[in-house]
């Protein structure tokens, strides 16, 4: 979620201890609408990043350093020459709004001590970085705002400074029975409600009232009853209460390994979800989104082979599909060898000229009427049909090949897609890309744009110490199941759908049942049927499995095997 005032609360908490009494030593302005200020205070060095982006405004402190343009932007020179070395003397917030001041104290060219206000917007497409004087106008912003682009507030120098209050929000630092009246009273959903009525909270931490005050989100605030709306209260006021008083809880909520939300206190709404926990609220920000970034920036390196892959699902769904209703329409074909077989043996007595032989179908003892074409005779009539049951036998047993070498495919390419959708690095889409051309797919880049990039399988190791690797796609499988396992080793794969190869290094000892669970519980994981509640799960000795020739990467032949119905959970098995 963006910033929202709580968490803007917690953020001016950790500054204000970590950073109030430092000195600014230096100042620079890596993108044009971006600072990264270097504070040095109580012997340690720290930065904070302040980015006031349209898209992603972010403001935390890093260990990272970004390279700098060659010519400082015209805001950096103004604030090099009027704060730097300036002390910072208290960080704070307005109420609960998304704004951020960063009181400095330095002294003139006439050693006189003036004092400034460096002013952090993070309000969406609305933020910027504003710096004040002691009357608290704007010296210069990192973003001009005319009145041909609002109509609300200039944000230009010479111009005085305030907070524009638009929506006339209440505070829900002083939330009362009687201004949560006001709110109770509105025809819409109760979260909505909340969030559009009080400064600084999101639609999640809405809907995290609501969850903790058991009642429904989305029902309407103005139909709960009076019970009800106390327990509403009662939970705007406990969460009040807890920032008031700094308690907060720095997490980050995961689901299959991506970030879904941050948070600056503990959310129920996303209980049982596995969770990291900080004490320091720009460690989760600067977490949450570089690993916002990474799934972001894989995704679209993967759009292209996803569109190849997905197109040519789409056709071979479209061709399986015709295939089988052409398979069907074959399957009549022994009706005709038994018309020709019932005029071969009843077609000498009938007349010249006759459309339809009626006779016993010596097969069912049932009566039957075959079409004749009466400009034929009986012999001439039965051999038409048996040539029609030869041309569908035929048509059936090509149908039957072509049908597999369809399927075949359809498997192949959904494991590729799935191999995608567990990609994590450039060497994963490298590997995954090197599949596609070997498979034909697509064309094989020049040699000069021609990288690749090294990928290692997943690598866990069971509660009893074995290790257990799990390929991220064909060419990975193939590697573990190949080269890495030995005879004796056990391979693990969701049975009859896309997935994971996986392999368990027995070390020539006989696996605990336990290891058997955990290795299954990753194949059904890593596979198709990850969202199912239960996965059925083959395994068998490495020694066991085979590849065809000419077969697909990845695809294995066994005729030995055990079997398991285990959930789709790898929860706790320890990542190496």
């Amino acid at each position: 979620m963006a910033l929202d005032g709580i968490t803007v609360s917690a953020l001016v908490h950790e500054l204000d201890s970590t950073l109030t009494g430092g000195r600014i030593t230096k100042i620079s302005q890596p993108e044009k609408d971006e600072l990264l200020l270097t504070i040095k205070n109580n012997a340690s060095q720290y930065r904070l990043l302040i980015s006031a982006g349209a898209s992603l405004p972010l403001m935390y402190l890093t260990d990272k350093n970004k390279q700098n343009p060659m010519t400082a932007p015209n805001f950096c020179m103004l604030l090099r020459k009027h704060i730097n070395n300036a002390k910072i003397t208290g960080i704070t917030q307005p109420g609960l709004e998304r704004v951020i001041n960063i009181s400095l104290e330095h002294f003139d060219d006439l050693g006189d001590k003036r004092r400034k206000t460096l002013i952090v917007e993070l309000m969406g497409k609305h933020s910027n970085i504003i710096f004040c004087n002691e009357e608290n106008r704007i010296v210069d912003s990192i973003k001009h705002i005319s009145s041909n682009v609002s109509s609300v507030r200039e944000v230009l120098p010479g111009r005085d400074y305030f907070i524009p209050n638009t929506a006339d929000k209440i505070n829900p630092l002083e939330m009362t029975a009687e201004k949560f009246e006001e709110i109770s009273q509105k025809p819409m959903e109760a979260y909505k409600a909340l969030y559009t009525s009080m400064t600084g909270l999101s639609p999640v931490v809405a809907q995290e009232i609501c969850h903790r005050a058991s009642i429904e989100p989305f029902r309407t605030i103005n139909e709960l009853m009076p019970e009800e709306k106390m327990r509403l209260l009662g939970s705007i006021t406990s969460m009040m209460k807890d920032v008031k008083n700094k308690i907060f809880a720095p997490c980050i909520f995961y689901e299959k390994k991506i970030p879904v939300e941050f948070s600056a206190i503990p959310l129920s709404v996303y209980e049982g979800l596995p969770v990291k926990q900080s004490e320091s609220i720009s460690e989760i920000l600067e977490t949450y989104f570089s690993e916002k970034d990474e799934v972001t920036r894989i995704r679209q390196k993967t759009i292209e082979l996803r569109q190849i892959i997905q197109n040519t699902l789409q056709k071979d769904y479209k061709k399986y599909d015709l295939q089988l209703k052409q398979l069907q329409d074959t399957e009549k074909r022994d009706k005709f060898k038994i018309y020709g077989e019932l005029i071969t043996a009843y077609g000498y007595n009938l007349k010249p000229g006759s459309d339809k032989l009626v006779t016993v179908n010596y097969y069912d003892d049932e009566e039957i009427a075959i079409p004749l074409d009466p400009t034929m005779s009986p012999i001439e009539n039965a051999k038409r049909y048996f040539d029609k049951y030869g041309k569908m036998k035929r048509t059936n047993e090509a149908l039957a090949e072509i049908i597999k070498q369809t399927s075949d495919e359809i498997t192949h390419l959904e494991s590729v897609s799935m191999a995608l959708d567990m990609a994590q690095d450039e060497g994963d889409i490298s590997e995954i890309r090197e599949e596609l051309v070997q498979s034909g797919y697509i064309r094989r880049r020049s040699e000069k744009n021609k990288r690749r990039t090294e990928s290692n399988p997943l690598h866990f190791i069971s509660s009893e110490g074995y290790h257990i690797y799990v390929g991220k796609n064909n060419l990975q499988n193939e590697y573990i199941t190949f080269k890495l396992a030995g005879g004796n080793d056990w391979w693990f794969h969701a049975k009859g759908i896309p997935g994971s190869h996986v392999i368990v290094k027995s070390e020539g000892r006989e696996l605990p049942d336990l290891v058997f669970e955990e290795a299954a519980r990753l194949a059904a994981y890593y596979s198709k049927g990850r969202s199912l509640e239960k996965v059925e799960v083959d395994y068998s000795l490495k020694k066991n499995i085979r590849k065809p020739g000419g077969s697909k990467p990845g695809f294995v032949i066994y005729h030995t095997n055990f079997s398991m119905i285990i959930e789709p959970d790898i929860t706790g098995i320890r990542q190496g």
